[in-house]
């Protein structure tokens, strides 16, 4: 039996000593999970009844892979949720699958709905042409963004930072309204620092070019077919007791096949033998005891600023690219709430007549939020009372030790619940019931600082065979769930076919472009 050990109970790790245990009756596999929390940043936290998403989850993949597995593990729902059921809204079932009603161990078809709120007012996202858009812009507004648009088809500018991708794909104008401060506030640098190779592979709402295409298509000959860059989903699935919810049943899993997960152990080292290989990984206990655990195999989905860190030998350059790879930090704020004051002008049917938006990009100046969500819109089983609350998570993105990380929850609270007020979220704090907070540790690796050395590094650790890294942080990627799970997937079929060459695992998520619909 070959001893494998996982690191990380996140997508990544779950999936790969899932895998390995389903395929393989010669794998010995345990996972080290720092935490008590199955899914990593995926994880679903239970505050008193009312469910957390840590970001915000989107159940939808163009890998039939990916949604194959999903299913395994979750099958879509055959019947109507409870909030199908109060509204007597159809929705696509599956059949003879299960009924939420009854069973936890479901998917939930949910429809995709995410505005942008900006000045004060809401916008939809991706931007659509009516006339509630260009009323809340305002007629002037509209056709200086037309216009500043027009103006980089005559006059590129010369790409050297995201700044210059967006304006050149933008306008000037409609980058100022809709990326540059949103994305200063996600990353904590501003677009001009940032190189444009990440706007190519990861930029949201591309088809506000729709607006422009749509009031000057006529004037631009040859420019009526244009390929829009990125494609949303309208609907997706969703665990009925949040994405959590996945990745606790494939831990169960994991144990029903013979798996061991050890919940609060944290790697800290490893051990290598004279050929440079690892031979064990070591690790620390809550309790404070040290362990180190022999391993024929390592998959890893932890950091790698953290992995090579642990890595007894690294080269002093190798080393030095490792320390210097830049992470995100995040934190939510879990607010309970008699009502919201935001108004539903849609004509989508929700309970309480609540706005239908899973989720609300901040692009406003006035306040440092940088999305929220509303819960009951995910899955009516996150909230306890569907029907006189409304369960919103405000979201931040942070750096660790930074002023808002080191607050109280107090402290954050009071801040957060202001902003909600500024904005015209709820009427008064007197609206708030309850809150709670969470922090998220590294959530977003950042292409910038020392990852332009990135390849250099890949290609060191390549060098340690018996390694493997997968998933988000485990590769420095901004990889979505499905592109993670792939990862573990291309690393289990290595080692089961005693495959040398890596390149099939880093090259998971390498395209520029990122599709949200199944490609024909």
């Amino acid at each position: 039996m070959k001893k494998v050990i996982v690191i990380g109970g996140g997508p990544a790790g779950l999936t790969a000593a899932y895998e390995l245990l389903d395929k393989s009756k010669e794998m010995d596999v345990t996972v080290l999970e720092e935490s008590h929390d199955m899914g990593g940043i995926s994880k679903t936290v239970n505050y008193k009844g009312n469910r957390m998403d840590m970001g915000g989850h989107r159940f939808f993949s163009k890998v039939p892979e990916v949604n194959e597995w999903w299913e395994k593990m979750l099958p879509c729902q055959g019947a109507p949720s409870k909030d199908d059921l109060m509204l007597e809204r159809s929705v696509a079932l599956e059949e003879n699958g299960p009924d939420p009603e009854k069973e936890d161990r479901v998917m939930l078809t949910r429809n995709r709905v995410s505005r942008i709120f900006f000045n004060q007012k809401f916008f939809d996202y991706p931007i659509s042409m009516k006339f509630e858009t260009i009323k809340n812009m305002g007629l002037g507004t509209t056709f200086v963004a037309g216009f500043s648009y027009l103006k980089t088809l005559v006059c590129k500018r010369k790409e050297n930072s995201l700044e210059d991708f967006y304006i050149n794909r933008f306008g000037k104008k409609l980058y100022s309204m809709f990326f540059e401060h949103y994305t200063a506030n996600l990353w904590g640098r501003h677009p001009s620092e940032i190189d444009p190779s990440w706007g190519a592979q990861r930029v949201k709402g591309l088809s506000i070019i729709a607006i422009l295409k749509d009031m000057f298509g006529k004037l631009l000959p040859g420019k009526k077919n244009r390929k829009v860059e990125t494609s949303l989903i309208e609907s997706f699935h969703y665990p009925k007791l949040g994405p959590g919810e996945l990745w606790d049943v494939t831990a169960a899993e994991i144990k029903n096949k013979g798996g061991k997960i050890l919940e609060g152990c944290k790697a800290i080292g490893f051990k290598r033998d004279e050929s440079g290989q690892i031979s064990a990984v070591v690790y620390q206990t809550e309790e404070g005891e040290t362990v180190e655990a022999p391993a024929d195999i390592v998959i890893s989905s932890m950091p790698v600023k953290d992995l090579v860190a642990g890595l007894p030998n690294v080269p002093e350059e190798m080393a030095a690219i490792a320390a210097g790879l830049p992470y995100r930090d995040y934190m939510t704020l879990g607010v309970l709430c008699k009502k919201l004051k935001l108004e539903n002008k849609t004509k989508l049917k929700t309970v309480g007549n609540i706005v239908p938006d899973n989720w609300v990009y901040v692009h406003d100046r006035s306040v440092t939020m940088g999305r929220f969500q509303i819960y009951n819109n995910w899955s009516p089983y996150m909230v306890s009372d569907l029907e006189n609350t409304v369960w919103v998570g405000l979201e931040y993105f942070v750096n660790e030790g930074d002023e808002y990380w080191c607050m109280t929850e107090e402290e954050f609270a009071k801040l957060a619940i202001d902003e909600m007020v500024t904005m015209g979220l709820i009427c008064c704090k007197e609206d708030v019931l309850d809150y709670h907070m969470e922090r998220v540790k590294k959530s977003y690796p950042a292409s910038f600082d020392t990852y332009d050395h990135m390849d250099d590094l890949v290609a060191y650790l390549n060098t340690i065979e018996n390694l493997y890294c997968v998933g988000r942080n485990g590769q420095h990627r901004y990889n979505n769930i499905d592109h993670s799970m792939c990862t573990s997937f291309e690393t289990v079929k290595n080692i089961l076919n005693g495959e040398k060459d890596k390149s099939n695992i880093w090259n998971v998520n390498t395209e520029k472009e990122y599709h949200e619909t199944k490609q024909s």
